[in-house]
């Protein structure tokens, strides 16, 4: 059996003196496969490069006739290349003819060889091409000769990476790894962004791909290793996780893969071979993603991503780097790419530099979710494969309006989204211009319009929009994005900024709301088999008064002599606002004995998400100064569905008959009851759906600053009377229709009501 005479390390040595010599970009890949084919004792050594249109292109052979250079093409999945181009995984074949996926193309001459080697062009998992070698003998090929063409196929993958490649492709097409790339995510934000790609965590580029000294680099590799199991046994038995932004359960997730015996020595066969620590680590992990990327079972893909977190850790610690991109140096129009960030981490960065974030997870409620809307950027989450598609100052576009994320764009895609962009600039400059005007319909009925903030970032928008105040303020945010509990003084000093920033205008504060999706990084987690419906909001405050007894003495303090409104969320029974309530005299009676200066006047209100509450709709209106309808955990809990799980959060409308009635049912008891009723959930803040609670009874509704013009524009063109005989008639008598949304989008479209 004929085998690759000085194995892999010569090979890899001759490949950097070719790669260093001063000729052009076909010459060189010509001497590769010249020298591929002496080495692998083949007859034929060919490299084929999948270009951006999809269609793999012959670039350059040894063996094969060589006017088929650039005239052989080949369709993804058409003959045996197209099949290693869609597996991404190697093919040996004793005799390839008698493979059902051959496909003879005749001006090749290949038909007299049936020994058959093809391996993929991988990089970052990403396949850019095939390289193959073939033998007229019905030849068996070794795993070891296996390994090494696939490790010769890295350094050409890098090579088609740089863009020397680039010129002998057609202008229109390009290389696969430059081709636009289009994907559908989850919208988190509204608006759309133009910019250029910047990694949260940059991917480490290996440009040293060949060893110079094998012990050397072993030694460097078991090095990293040993520092990354360090740092993390050192993270996990310290507890305390809150900079680095991940869970206990992640580390144990990390610490498990970097005592994976195959991953390990994968790694350490790599070197041996004749590679780089660093470019060990890659080859190992772009192996793992080709293979994972093209798995179904979602718990198998999940691993991906720990994986790519563990190799990574290796890679950063090999070269000397920080994980995390240097915030500092960020350019103008940058559109931040992370796998998952927290909004702290968001935060650090200038926010007048960003114009959008992308992420491979976070849904719509989640907290990165929250913050950029209150920062107005663009975002989309759960973005697959999202860091590895774009590379460091690559073109993007970010549609926060329907979860749409374009990847090095061509020219027509990028005019169109321009365009998109100027005419929302010019329909918010319209937004601006009804900023003065009274939210008043147009028959006389005087609606609220306030904003939903958590931040002093938010606040701003109170003058720019016009907004009444704020609604909902989610003081759960600073302890978010805190890496340890703020202090009372801390807390205190945020509710003194939000009243000045705020003036006369009123805020309603509501009380920490942790628990569930909401786990604080220094707070113990506890495992709960469903964290909604578990230990959370008022429950903790609750269980443990003297968290809640020192958010309540810092709201009292800083308030000092102003109106002060407060709520409480999650309440679920009349006794628990009771209890809640009982808690803030004691502070008040405390503060009036040190002679505190008190609020000047105080609201206490409870939040209605929990059904149960309904059901004490009249006791708690009695007891309430006002309540507020969270809508998005109303809807999950009277619908059973898991607002964060994508099969079945869409299944059911804010808009059908069983939550209009439950609504209807908050509005009409309050109104009897004399208490305040407002929505601050998320249905508040779209056009259509805030005109249905208009017509339910509701007066004042709390929504996100980018909300507030389209709903004000809506409601100055609505007769509230007329839509609401519409709406009272259709619950009374409705038949099996689900939803009103068809209906009440007709009479909005009829009426001239700007939805």
């Amino acid at each position: 059996m004929p085998s690759a005479p000085g194995g892999p390390r010569l090979l890899l040595r001759r490949l950097r003196e070719i790669m260093a010599e001063p000729v052009g970009a076909q010459d060189r890949l010509d001497k590769i496969v010249v020298l591929i084919a002496a080495n692998m004792v083949a007859e034929v050594c060919s490299v084929y490069v999948l270009r951006g249109d999809g269609v793999l292109e012959l670039f350059a052979t040894e063996g094969l006739k060589r006017e088929a250079v650039h005239l052989t093409t080949m369709r993804a999945g058409e003959g045996l290349v197209g099949l290693i181009a869609s597996t991404a995984e190697p093919l040996a074949l004793s005799d390839a003819q008698s493979h059902p996926s051959f496909s003879y193309k005749p001006e090749t001459g290949e038909e007299i060889y049936h020994g058959f080697l093809g391996v993929p062009l991988l990089r970052a998992g990403n396949t850019l091409g095939v390289l193959v070698v073939q033998n007229r003998t019905h030849r068996i090929y070794t795993e070891e000769e296996i390994e090494a063409l696939e490790i010769t196929a890295m350094v050409l993958a890098e090579l088609v990476a740089t863009g020397e490649l680039q010129a002998l492709a057609p202008v229109e097409t390009g290389s696969a790894l430059r081709r636009p790339v289009s994907q559908r995510g989850v919208s988190l934000s509204d608006g759309v962004g133009l910019g250029h790609v910047v990694l949260h965590e940059p991917r480490v580029v290996v440009k040293n791909l060949i060893a110079e000294n094998i012990d050397a680099e072993l030694e460097r590799l078991e090095e990293a290793i040993a520092e990354v199991r360090a740092s993390i046994d050192e993270l996990i038995e310290r507890g305390d996780v809150a900079h680095h932004g991940e869970h206990r359960e992640v580390l144990e997730t990390f610490r498990m893969f970097a005592h994976d015996q195959g991953w390990l020595r994968r790694m350490r066969e790599a070197v041996t071979s004749g590679l780089t620590a660093e470019a060990a680590v890659e080859r190992v992990q772009s192996d793992n993603r080709a293979r994972m990327l093209r798995q179904t079972d979602p718990y198998l893909r999940e691993r991906l991503h720990d994986l790519d977190d563990l190799a990574n850790r290796m890679l950063h610690r090999l070269v000397g780097r920080d994980m995390v991109a240097e915030r500092t140096s960020l350019p103008d129009n940058a559109i931040l790419v992370a796998r998952s960030m927290g909004p702290a981490a968001l935060l650090d960065y200038d926010r007048s530099r960003l114009r959008g974030i992308v992420l491979e997870e976070g849904g719509p409620t989640s907290h990165i979710a929250i913050v950029a809307r209150a920062l107005g950027l663009p975002a989309v989450g759960e973005v697959a494969n999202a860091t590895s598609l774009a590379d460091p100052g690559d073109a993007m576009i970010v549609d926060g309006s329907v979860g749409d994320v374009q990847i090095r764009p061509n020219s027509d895609v990028e005019a169109a989204y321009a365009e998109k962009a100027r005419l929302r600039a010019r329909r918010q400059e319209q937004y601006r211009k009804l900023r003065d005007l009274p939210s008043v319909t147009k028959d006389d009925v005087a609606i609220k319009l306030q904003l939903n903030a958590g931040l002093l970032v938010d606040l701003p928008h109170l003058a720019e929009t016009g907004a009444e105040g704020v609604g909902l303020f989610r003081t759960e945010l600073q302890f978010m994005v805190a890496e340890r509990m703020p202090t009372a003084s801390e807390q205190q000093a945020l509710y003194s900024a939000a009243f000045a920033e705020a003036g006369d205008l009123p805020i309603t504060f509501r009380t920490l709301d942790i628990g569930g999706d909401k786990i604080l990084p220094y707070m113990q987690s506890i495992e709960e088999e469903n964290p909604a419906l578990g230990w959370r909001a008022i429950r903790i405050g609750l269980d443990r008064p003297g968290l809640l007894r020192m958010q309540l003495r810092a709201l009292l303090k800083a308030a000092a002599g102003r109106p002060l409104k407060i709520m409480f969320p999650m309440i679920a029974t009349c006794d628990e606002f009771i209890r809640a309530k009982e808690i803030v005299e004691r502070e008040k009676a405390h503060l009036s004995r040190h002679g505190h200066v008190l609020p000047s006047d105080l609201e206490l209100g409870a939040m209605l998400e929990v059904p149960s509450l309904l059901f004490q709709i009249r006791e708690i209106c009695a007891v309430a100064d006002f309540i507020s309808v969270g809508s998005n955990d109303l809807m999950q809990f009277l619908f059973a569905i898991d607002r964060e799980n994508r099969r079945v959060a869409n299944r059911f409308d804010p808009l059908s008959v069983p939550m209009l009635r439950a609504l209807r049912l908050v509005a009409d008891e309050a109104q009897k009851g004399g208490c305040k009723a407002t929505v601050c959930g998320e249905i508040g803040g779209r056009p259509l759906e805030a005109m249905a609670l208009i017509a339910l009874g509701f007066r004042s509704l709390s929504m996100s600053p980018a909300s507030l013009g389209p709903v004000k524009a809506m409601l100055l063109e609505l007769n509230a009377g007329q839509v609401a005989s519409l709406i009272h008639e259709e619950l009374e008598h409705a038949g099996s229709g689900d939803s009103l949304r068809p209906l009440l989008t007709r009479f909005a479209e009829s009426h001239g009501i700007p939805i």
